[in-house]
């Protein structure tokens, strides 16, 4: 959006939607995110379409949810308007998504609109690639994913869910190398059965392998690519996703 002004939560006083740092993009005919919905966002969409069409500067109003808005909520929430996009903070690590098939593309569509972390997905040709990724997932092109692997931050969290069996071996023993926040796998009981002897063969102590995830997801959700995306997101994005995913403190 070329005309857009940037709306954020500022700060909060007692029960709000969403939490300080929370922002949307409201332009003429568009709205990117949420800062919680109802009568709140409803009134920061109609205050921002006005700067637009007025070219007004920046601007900061505090909202009491119940008098000023009628919801229940009870608490106020300060707004800030600034002209242009706004830049997600990023306070997750940045998610390394190891295969654009039908689980990572849904693992992408499910962890974009958080906006609290960079997200990228690799692949090996330009067609696998999805054409309709969201803004904030860079797709990354490398015919050896595996050479790909020390680009990624040592803090990241990886998911795998390649078309390759092979692949996936390959990209276990390259993240054990390199290092990593979390990693997940996709696959059966007998796969990770199967993998481990391998890794081990490869020179990998049990400890380590033990702090790669499978399967991932939640398996009582199924097997659709979005359940197991949103079984992954869940995991990410919970207290406990060291546990979830791939303990962190290896």
């Amino acid at each position: 959006m070329t005309d857009v002004v940037t709306v954020t939560v500022a700060s909060t006083r007692g029960s709000v939607p969403r939490d300080a740092g929370t922002f949307m993009e409201v332009g003429t005919t568009q709205v990117h995110g949420t800062i919680g919905g109802g009568a709140l966002e409803y009134e920061a969409i109609r205050l921002a379409r006005q700067m637009i069409h007025d070219g007004s500067a920046a601007m900061e109003r505090v909202f009491p949810l119940g008098p000023d808005l009628g919801q229940c909520c009870g608490g106020s929430v300060t707004l800030s308007f600034a002209m242009g996009a706004g830049q997600a903070e990023t306070t997750a690590p940045p998610l390394w998504i190891w295969g654009a098939g039908h689980v990572g593309r849904a693992i992408g569509h499910v962890m974009a609109p958080f906006a609290d972390r960079e997200i990228t997905i690799v692949d090996t040709t330009p067609d696998r690639m999805p054409q309709d990724l969201p803004d904030c997932v860079a797709p990354m092109v490398a015919a050896d994913p595996v050479r790909a692997v020390p680009h990624a931050p040592a803090s990241a969290d990886h998911i795998i869910v390649t078309y390759s069996h092979d692949l996936d071996l390959a990209l276990c023993d390259a993240l054990l190398r390199r290092g990593f926040g979390s990693c997940g796998l996709i696959g059966s009981a007998t796969k990770w059965a199967r993998f481990r002897r391998r890794l081990a063969s490869m020179g990998h102590a049990d400890a380590q392998i033990a702090r790669i995830a499978c399967p991932i997801g939640n398996p009582a959700l199924g097997k659709h690519p979005q359940a197991i995306a949103v079984g992954v997101a869940a995991a990410l994005i919970s207290p406990m996703a060291d546990k979830a995913i791939g303990d962190r403190t290896g």
